[in-house]
């Protein structure tokens, strides 16, 4: 009770407490707000129906399709950076599912002068109340050329965490299309945030520039729409960041207390798939997900958002890979099993957080 006292601004809370009979409705709202989130329920898709959501991933597509494209110079202003933006906004619009893209585009002051950024927001049902957050930066470190002569791809950092969310999309396009038709309540969304990285050196104001503004403009955005005391990030139920991901072996401990029982699931779900034969180069003693592994906090994207009271579960791998901000942080380093591997869990987490089961060829009368 006392958090959500603070939560409220003192001059309304002392316009509250004159009228108790209001303040109990604000309380009592807010409590069935945070409740819906902490006590949400995931489904558990039986053998057959992880078979079938798992049919339409492909390695090989994602990587000529979309991881491709990603592997250029793409920091903030650069025509690899609106490339990059053109191609997700393309790949995501052809798609059966529907989603709502839209741009988050501002300018803000840099070490090197003001400069354009822009996130991008696919939210595959804007009206539904809640939302499952997946997120990534596409943005890729800037190295002045006249001091290296070398361009850097951010290869795990972060193309291919965001060549897999739209792997994600794509493959699981039908069964998206069916939750949004079945479930106006919970919904997806993407997040492509723009100037993670530090334009020169990391402070408070120069990174993380793309996140910092779009989780200020969440805030100020009500949500449903017409809303006066709730905003965009009350409707986040779980923001979940990918960075960092494409090394071998990756290990995924705990950040935050609140968010541990979904970074058990996720360790579930790699024994599931591993104990059927999906997952490749995964002998018995490889393990992704270690949820009694605490690991310090880090700097990056969630941030904002965390600032704000948003749940994080935060999927970056401890310790960094060892090419993490060199130039060998490109294509030719990284592990097509981890990273095929990982999609698959977390195309099933996002399956299975929003109660989405498709169809399984065997059993056909469990269809939505």
């Amino acid at each position: 009770m006392a958090f959500l006292f603070f939560a409220l601004p003192l001059q309304a809370m002392s316009h509250l407490l004159l009228q108790p009979h209001i303040f109990f409705c604000v309380v009592l709202c807010n409590i069935k707000k945070k409740l819906r989130c902490l006590t949400h329920r995931a489904a558990t898709l039986t053998a057959g129906e992880i078979r079938s959501a798992l049919a339409h991933t492909d390695l090989d597509k994602m990587w000529q399709r979309d991881l491709t494209p990603l592997l250029v110079t793409r920091y903030p202003g650069t025509a690899g950076s609106l490339a990059v933006q053109q191609h997700i906004k393309t790949t995501l619009g052809s798609l059966e599912a529907g989603w709502s893209v839209t741009e988050d585009s501002f300018e803000a002051q840099t070490p090197y002068g003001p400069r354009t950024f822009t996130n991008l927001i696919a939210t595959l049902d804007p009206s539904a109340k809640r939302r499952l957050v997946l997120a990534c930066h596409y943005d890729s470190k800037y190295y002045p050329p006249q001091w290296h002569g070398k361009e850097f791809q951010g290869a795990t950092d972060s193309a291919a965490p965001c060549a897999m969310m739209l792997e994600l999309a794509r493959a699981l396009d039908q069964e998206l299309k069916t939750h949004k038709s079945s479930s106006p309540d919970l919904t997806l969304q993407l997040l492509f945030f723009d100037g993670e990285e530090a334009m020169f050196q990391w402070t408070a104001t120069d990174s993380l520039y793309g996140s910092r503004h779009l989780a200020q403009q969440m805030e100020s955005t009500p949500h449903p729409a017409g809303a006066d005391d709730t905003n965009l990030l009350h409707g986040i139920d779980l923001f979940v960041l990918m960075d960092l991901i494409g090394a071998p072996t990756p290990r995924f401990g705990s950040q935050f207390s609140s968010t541990s029982r979904w970074l058990t699931r996720l360790q579930n779900i790699e024994r599931r798939l591993h104990s059927m034969g999906l997952l490749i180069d995964h002998p018995a003693d490889v393990q992704y997900f270690w949820p009694n592994m605490p690991v310090g906090f880090v700097q990056d994207d969630h941030v904002p958002f965390l600032n704000r009271g948003v749940r994080i579960l935060h999927l970056i791998p401890t310790p960094f890979p060892s090419v993490w901000h060199t130039f060998d942080d490109n294509e030719e380093n990284l592990d097509r099993s981890s990273i095929q591997n990982l999609n698959k869990i977390i195309q099933l987490f996002a399956l299975e957080y929003l109660n989405a089961r498709p169809i399984d060829p065997q059993n056909p009368q469990n269809a939505p």
